[in-house]
């Protein structure tokens, strides 16, 4: 962000709705699975037994599991087809890991059905990891230097991390779709317990949401002050 943005009324009408809205979606997603991570499950079952129960069931029993660092770090990669879990998900027999895993054994699925928007998500991130740190530094460029076109240039590159946003949110919401079906069809959990699980994966959806919306209103703003300062050039 640059520092001017700070400063400037404009950036804060612009951007204040979505900044709240990411961190409320922050505060949701945390309290929300801290909750249900003290809510043992019926079957005792944990994250690492549901992550075998759901890939066999998926047909996926060659997906790979691992464990990872940090709290709610857990992801599925696709290069390398391994499930990584964080410790208080792999071995918490509570309803917060199973959702959590079944969000990413539904990652998963998508790669093996060769799912088009996860596709285009994996495609595009290189780009976007050069944009995105590219774009800012040639709009701050074009702006101190009076340059509507080379600060437009800046904002082309930002818009791709804004597009990696658009691109991710549909795929993180049919993943939590396919997780739901896959507790259901498998009974990891009990019919009582599945609105607790759609509430963990409820949460984590929203902030994908967030993250949509600030990329959104930081992309307008920029596009606001070229377009201002080309009319007054």
């Amino acid at each position: 962000m640059p520092f001017f943005a700070l400063i400037d009324p404009l950036y804060w009408i612009i951007a204040l709705p979505a900044l709240l809205l990411g961190l409320y979606a922050q505060y949701k997603v945390s309290s929300t699975f801290d909750r249900y991570l003290k809510v043992p499950n019926a079957r005792g079952v944990t994250g690492a037994n549901a992550a075998q129960v759901l890939l066999r069931y998926a047909g996926l029993a060659h997906v790979g599991v691992e464990g990872t660092r940090g709290r709610l770090s857990d992801h599925y990669d696709p290069r390398t087809k391994v499930l990584s879990l964080s410790s208080a998900v792999a071995m918490a027999p509570s309803l917060a890991s199973v959702a959590v895993v079944a969000h990413e054994v539904g990652h998963a699925t998508q790669d093996a059905e060769n799912y088009g928007p996860m596709k285009l998500r994996s495609a595009i991130v290189p780009v976007v990891s050069l944009g995105s740190w590219l774009g800012p530094i040639i709009f701050i460029l074009g702006i101190l230097a009076s340059s509507p076109g080379l600060a437009l240039i800046g904002i082309i590159g930002f818009a791709s991390a804004a597009a990696l946003s658009l691109v991710t949110l549909p795929v993180e919401l049919n993943a939590s779709r396919r997780a739901m079906v896959l507790l259901q069809s498998t009974s990891v959990l009990s019919e009582t317990e599945l609105p607790a699980a759609r509430q963990v994966l409820n949460a984590a959806a929203l902030t994908y949401v967030a993250a949509l919306m600030q990329a959104l209103s930081t992309l307008l703003y920029y596009t606001l002050l070229v377009s201002g300062s080309r009319r007054r050039s």
